[in-house]
């Protein structure tokens, strides 16, 4: 094993317990991965985050074949259909915290932009948001759902599941995951109440300067 491997391995459980522990996700849910050079490290099947033993980790060639580790996750094939659309990223969190699922059974959204921009760091952290039609968990469908959007988004819910999030890096991944789950708690505090949104200038400006496609930009203080 390499020394960066090592390292990967140390973050995923780190961040993993570190999600856990201030309720991101509950249980056995949630799965984390990091695409390598050579394939794939992600959390095993049935596992908790908060609990994860490093060496326990799944390690899969490029085809997702098991080299070492645990059976790995059922929903490998979403971070699978995710990150090949987006070779520029490295990551994936998928959860199923409160506020992202709640928003994710809401009708009468789009399907194309769930989420408004209420804050900056929306922006700069991941951007519009989608939404997936409904398959149950680990049908292969919902990686063909992924395939459709992720060329365009690097955050999406899945109807009435979760959130999955692709980024450079896992502690990028982390942190817009977590953005994604705090613009969705405000969303469901302030829906009815016509509050006050970036404006369409506003958001061209956060895109231009430190948007998701400039993710290597944001201010390391945010």
């Amino acid at each position: 094993m390499s020394a960066k491997e090592h390292d990967l391995r140390e973050q995923i459980a780190y961040f993993g317990r570190s999600l856990f522990e201030r309720g991101l996700t509950a249980g056995s849910s949630g799965n984390i991965s990091v695409r390598l050079d050579d394939g794939w490290l992600i959390t095993p099947t049935n596992c908790c985050l908060g609990n994860l033993d490093p060496t326990h980790i799944s390690r899969l060639d490029q085809q997702g074949n098991l080299l070492s580790g645990n059976a790995p996750s059922k929903e490998l094939f979403l971070h699978q259909a995710f990150l090949r659309k987006r070779p520029q990223d490295k990551a994936i969190v998928h959860l199923h915290s409160t506020y992202a699922t709640a928003v994710s059974c809401l009708p009468d959204l789009n399907p194309m932009d769930m989420l408004p921009p209420l804050t900056p760091y929306s922006i700069m952290r991941f951007g519009k948001v989608a939404l997936t039609p409904y398959h149950r968990p680990g049908d292969k469908r919902l990686g063909d759902e992924i395939a459709k959007v992720a060329c365009d988004y690097r955050a999406v819910l899945l109807a009435n599941h979760g959130s999955i999030v692709a980024a450079k890096d896992l502690e990028a991944a982390v942190y817009a995951a977590e953005e994604l789950e705090e613009t969705a708690k405000l969303f469901i505090l302030l829906h009815g109440l016509r509050p006050r949104l970036l404006t369409a200038e506003q958001v061209d400006e956060l895109n231009r300067d430190y948007g998701p496609q400039n993710a290597d930009n944001t201010p390391s203080c945010c």
